[in-house]
């Protein structure tokens, strides 16, 4: 039998690219189960295998390393938060103050509401390597350009873009401190409280700017 015949057969309805990719799931589940838990440095691959109910040989057919595995489940978490936060901003849609609460009440309850999550993507992946620093950042800014999106050009005079973009690019930054903060907990609020504050802080910021000669 050649290898083609091998990996053209199926086996439980599934063909081997959907094995493969049935594995890789698994594996990323039990990722973000044990990163999110008991913290990155103090998981080993095998760990992750046998929660995952998997050999190390499969690991291997969709990571490179523990660090690869992490970069996935991170991938994973932010383009699922990102696309859900875009989606419910749109849908409230024309007002800018109700489309910036829509995003953010999604952005900050999938966090709050699970707490792997919430350290996987806050904590575990802060400083962890140079290659998922850069992709940290990379996602920030992604969000920042969500926000000025959101925002678009105020009304009068048109504002420097650069203003606008660095306006996002704090309010993502402090969205992000305060919820590290609480997930951490040295703050002691309820979701509906960091939804308010965040939301109060955004609508402040776009207004500022709207008002800008």
């Amino acid at each position: 039998m050649t290898g083609t015949e091998t990996a053209g057969r199926r086996y439980r309805g599934l063909d081997a690219a959907q094995r493969q990719q049935e594995r890789r799931t698994r594996l990323i589940q039990a990722g973000l189960d044990l990163f999110g838990t008991a913290g990155y440095t103090s998981v080993a691959v095998k760990q992750v295998c046998s929660h995952a109910g998997l050999t190390e040989r499969y690991f291997y057919e969709s990571f490179h390393d523990r660090e690869d595995l992490l970069a996935g489940v991170y991938n994973e978490l932010i383009t699922t938060i990102r696309a859900e936060t875009a989606q419910a901003a749109a849908a409230a849609a024309p007002d800018v103050d109700a489309q910036l609460r829509a995003g953010l009440e999604v952005f900050i309850r999938t966090l709050a509401g699970d707490a792997r999550k919430a350290r996987l993507v806050l904590i575990e992946v802060v400083g962890a390597s140079p290659r998922l620093e850069v992709r940290r950042r990379e996602a920030l800014h992604e969000f920042a350009a969500l926000i000025a999106a959101v925002v678009g050009p105020p009304p009068g005079p048109q504002t420097p873009s650069n203003r606008l973009t660095m306006t996002a690019m704090s309010l993502v930054g402090a969205v992000n401190e305060l919820l590290v903060d609480w997930t951490l907990g040295h703050q002691n609020a309820t979701v509906e409280e960091l939804i308010d504050l965040c939301h109060t802080l955004y609508t402040a910021a776009h207004r500022a700017i709207s008002d800008q000669p």
